[in-house]
């Protein structure tokens, strides 16, 4: 079953989390001047084989759009697979692709390779953070440039989109909640090749790493460019 945008919270993850924490949402609050919008891997090369990924592109415009607005930072992480015919990790090459595989993914994902930049459809502005990162997640130092970015921003809150739902993005916001930065992953503005995919990486995030939120709710009722308090 192909992946549509949007997503649905089961009710027994709803039950458990209330009984967990005895809200729904972690937090009521991102002020903007602390958030970065991180739009993950929506690249030519992976977006062009994912049809929710390409109809996901008008709502991370819209995002993108509203965090700058109200005085947050729109950070655009690519994966970066292979530098000069030699992969940037091996273990993932080597073991979990066939020969051929992994020479595609190394290939396409290369600096400089018309698969490895971002869809030319996105709104990309001037002054917006572009990140390389050679791992699924964007929040792991050394593997990453995203993380440094952030903190000679002042950045306490991310905002995850794009793909997949499951693996780039389900990754990060799970390290990024475990290096203290408050979580949102966007169900409207994440994809994933199949809806159980799509499905099992928020209902992961929503238990215990962030919540899961729409476009809409993060624009019309989070994200702040004014005040003090902050969800705990």
């Amino acid at each position: 079953m192909q992946a549509r945008a949007g997503f649905d919270m089961p009710q027994y993850v709803l039950d458990r989390v209330m009984t967990k924490r005895g809200r729904v949402r972690v937090f009521d609050t991102f002020i903007a001047a602390e958030t970065a919008l991180v739009v993950v891997d929506m690249q030519e090369f992976y977006v062009k084989d994912v049809p929710s990924a390409v109809a996901i592109i008008p709502v991370i415009n819209r995002l993108a759009a509203a965090v700058r607005e109200k005085g947050g930072v729109v950070a655009w992480v690519k994966m970066v697979a292979g530098r000069n015919g030699e992969s940037l990790w091996p273990i993932y090459h080597d073991y979990f692709f066939t020969p051929e595989n992994a020479a595609r993914h190394r290939d396409n994902l290369t600096e400089g390779a018309p698969g490895q930049e971002l869809r030319a459809d996105l709104d990309v502005a001037e002054g917006d953070l572009i990140a390389n990162k050679s791992r699924f997640s964007a929040f792991i130092p050394g593997k990453s440039d995203l993380p440094g970015m952030l903190e000679a921003r002042g950045i306490r809150n991310v905002i995850i989109t794009g793909m997949l739902t499951n693996f780039c993005c389900e990754t990060s916001a799970r390290d990024a909640m475990m290096l203290d930065y408050r979580v949102a992953m966007i169900s409207d503005a994440n994809a994933a090749r199949f809806q159980e995919d799509h499905d099992v990486g928020f209902t992961t995030v929503f238990q215990s790493f962030g919540d899961v939120v729409t476009a809409d709710q993060m624009i019309n009722e989070i994200l702040t460019s004014a005040g003090d308090g902050q969800g705990e």
